[in-house]
């Protein structure tokens, strides 16, 4: 991470995720499958660590309805600019995704539609993208277009290409979420480095 995001309160150089890839699935399965763990786990925080949220002064946290809002990235880049992220998550009331973000070469691009198959989950309260995810792309033909396409050198994904070239990739869908970020929501702190042990802040060396 550039120095320059130390200050974000959403940044680090070490930080946890948490992953899912599956086989064969659309967009549409990663959401449910995030939609449902997100809303469960606010579940269980609310219900076993009732006393720790108040002290918090979190107690008011709200388990989100599923399934959660859906916004093209076009139609929130029409009404907050280019920069929408935070101006988009401060208005939010609830978790909210944003699809079809240009992204790497390897995230589904729907050429016949224009659109990417992929996608950000945006907090609520200004606390910004917490989960980035997609339907990958899989065969070489176009992934090797995508590379030359973006100036990319191709040498440096010669392993992802042999195994396309050689059909060994197949259709999935994952995504990654942000453990310190989604914890500083829950708890509403609002700097990640709050919720980590030991933290690993962009330009900041601490003495352990």
């Amino acid at each position: 991470e550039r120095r320059d995001r130390a200050l974000t309160g959403r940044h680090l150089y070490e930080f946890t995720q948490l992953e899912v890839e599956v086989a064969y699935a659309r967009m549409e399965d990663i959401f449910k499958i995030y939609e449902d763990l997100i809303a469960k786990s606010i579940r269980a925080v609310k219900e076993r660590l009732r006393d720790e949220l108040k002290l918090l002064g979190r107690d008011g946290i709200e388990v989100p309805e599923t399934p959660f809002k859906v916004f093209k990235r076009r139609e929130v880049e029409e009404r907050y600019g280019a920069d929408w992220e935070l101006k988009l998550s401060r208005d939010l009331r609830s978790p909210a995704w944003v699809t079809d973000i240009p992204r790497e070469f390897y995230d589904y691009e729907d050429e016949e539609a224009g659109e990417w198959r992929n996608f950000d989950l945006i907090l609520p309260e200004g606390y910004g993208e917490v989960i980035s995810g997609g339907e990958r792309e899989y065969e070489y033909e176009k992934m090797l277009r995508k590379i030359e396409r973006d100036g990319l050198r191709r040498e440096n994904y010669e392993f992802i290409l042999n195994l396309a070239k050689r059909g060994l990739l197949k259709p999935s869908a994952g995504a990654g979420l942000g453990v310190e970020r989604f914890i500083a929501y829950v708890c509403g702190v609002r700097h990640v480095a709050e919720v980590q042990p030991f933290p690993r802040i962009p330009g900041i060396v601490s003495e352990l």
